[in-house]
């Protein structure tokens, strides 16, 4: 009989979020290994993944008045070893610095505990018309309890 191992998603003891991810055939190229551009995707679903555990929902800034998104500003990526098909992988991101209309985000990508891939993410709140525009208190709130230092041991 077979047992369903559970998601891992939710948030450490530090205010880290971790997030289970499997490297599919669609996420590699030819030779297996994963594309650069998917290990984006991977980031993008540990941050979209935070918040939503945190509270705060995509659909409920959209409706908001006026209606709000999140944006990447800057990124620094370092790919430090490539992840290849069937690779299970867990996203860790914390939210270093959440202020005025940006956060301030560092995400590492790990392999078996090892790190394989890291960035600090820089990205705003804006409004319809692509402007930056202050967060409401509800979302710093809501994030608050898990902004942290930058890790300095990754």
């Amino acid at each position: 009989e077979r047992q369903l191992q559970p998601t891992v998603t939710g948030f450490t003891a530090d205010g880290t979020h971790v997030l289970r991810a499997r490297v599919y055939y669609e996420d590699t190229d030819a030779g297996g290994v994963v594309y650069h551009a998917n290990y984006l995707k991977f980031a993008e679903r540990g941050r979209t993944d935070f918040l939503r555990v945190a509270g705060v929902h995509h659909s409920e800034l959209q409706e908001a008045d006026p209606p709000l998104a999140f944006a990447v500003h800057k990124m620094e990526i370092e790919l430090l070893s490539p992840a290849r098909i069937d690779d299970e992988l867990l996203v860790e991101t914390r939210y270093v610095a959440a202020r005025g209309a940006r956060f301030d985000i560092e995400q590492v990508i790990l392999r078996d505990g090892q790190p394989i891939w890291r960035a600090m993410v820089r990205a705003a709140c804006i409004d319809g018309a692509g402007r930056p525009k202050r967060m409401p208190v509800s979302i710093i709130d809501a994030i608050g309890a898990y902004v942290s230092e930058p890790s300095q041991s990754r």
